[in-house]
C-alpha cells in the first residue's frame, strides 16, 4: 500500500457509500493505518448524488479538509458517470473502481476514459444474489480492496466479520451474506 491514498466514493442516497467509507476506515484501523472517513451531502433523499471519502495512511493524518485529489474514485452507480465528473481531481496513475456488468474496456470506449486504471464488478447482481438486495456497497468494499491491495485480504475480512456482526447483532444471515457479497466480488473484478 501506498504510505497515504485518499479515496473518493460516488452514490445515490441509499446505496451505502457512507457505510463503505466507514467500514473500510474500520479495517484500515485495525491494521494499524490511520484513518479518515466522512460523507459530504446535505439534506438528500434516498436516490441523490452522494460523496464520501477515506484517507488511509501509515503516518498520522493531519489533513482535515475534504479530499480534493483521490488516488482511487469508487462509483457506486455508473449512471452517475453521465451527469458527474466522478474523475475530476483523480490523480493521473489513479484508480476508477465502478459497479457495472461491462468490461474495463468497454466503460473506456464509451465514457471516453483516458489513463487510469478501470476496475468493474457487477455490485449490484452479487448484492442482489447473496443479500436479496440491491444494494452495492459491501461488493464494492471487495473490489477496492483487489484494485489496490491496501489491505492483506483475510485479515479485512475477519475484520469486516466482526464490524458487520457488531452492526447486524443478531442477524448472522446478513453477515453471511455480506462476507460472501465481499468474497465474490474480490474474485470476479475486472482489470484493464
Amino acid at each position: 500500500m501506498a504510505e497515504f491514498l485518499e479515496i473518493r466514493w460516488h452514490g445515490r442516497g441509499g446505496q451505502g457509500a457512507k457505510t463503505a467509507a466507514n467500514l473500510l476506515a474500520e479495517a484500515a484501523s485495525s491494521a494499524g493505518r490511520f484513518i479518515q472517513a466522512f460523507p459530504e451531502y446535505g439534506p438528500e433523499r434516498m436516490g441523490a448524488p452522494v460523496a464520501s471519502f477515506n484517507r488511509i495512511s501509515t503516518k498520522p493524518i493531519r489533513i482535515r479538509s475534504g479530499v480534493t485529489d483521490p488516488a482511487v474514485v469508487v462509483i457506486l452507480d455508473p449512471t452517475l458517470m453521465r451527469t458527474n465528473d466522478v474523475t475530476k481531481g483523480l490523480k493521473a496513475d489513479g484508480a476508477i473502481v465502478i459497479n457495472s456488468e461491462r468490461e474495463p474496456g468497454v466503460i473506456r470506449e464509451q465514457m471516453g476514459i483516458e489513463g487510469f486504471r478501470i476496475y468493474t464488478v457487477d455490485a449490484n447482481t452479487i448484492s442482489t444474489e447473496t443479500l436479496g438486495r440491491r444494494i452495492p456497497n459491501t461488493p464494492m468494499l471487495g473490489a477496492v480492496i483487489k484494485a489496490t491491495g491496501m489491505l492483506e485480504f483475510d485479515a479485512f475480512m475477519e475484520n469486516m466479520e466482526l464490524e458487520l456482526s457488531k452492526k447486524f447483532g443478531g442477524r448472522p444471515e446478513i453477515v453471511e451474506g455480506n462476507l460472501k457479497a465481499i468474497r465474490r466480488a474480490y474474485e470476479e473484478v475486472q482489470s484493464e
